[in-house]
């Protein structure tokens, strides 16, 4: 599967923006444990929680999603597509019109 995935810090109360084609629990265990090296940005806490994850189509499809949100720069709109999902179907399909 693919995905866009956002992941939460309480120590640094962060969020962090991923697409990935593994599998999310693993990916964020790598996270965790910083197998992506210490100069990551993730590598500045060991607490990362999936936050949301929203399933694509293709890698393509979770990388266009992962940066229009990263676009956003903001915490609140980060909360607001947990609060309301129906804002992640629009994304979706935007994203999906994007590559057609």
């Amino acid at each position: 599967m693919n995905y866009c995935y956002i992941i939460f810090s309480k120590k640094l109360n962060r969020f962090y923006i991923g697409a990935c084609h593994d599998n999310l629990d693993l990916r964020i265990e790598k996270h965790n444990n910083h197998s992506y090296g210490k100069n990551h940005y993730t590598a500045k806490a060991s607490d990362w929680e999936l936050f949301i994850s929203i399933e694509c189509e293709t890698y393509d499809m979770a990388r266009r999603i992962e940066m229009h949100i990263k676009r956003m720069k903001s915490s609140n709109y980060i909360r607001n597509l947990k609060k309301y999902p129906e804002l992640i179907d629009k994304i979706k399909n935007q994203c999906k019109s994007q590559s057609t």
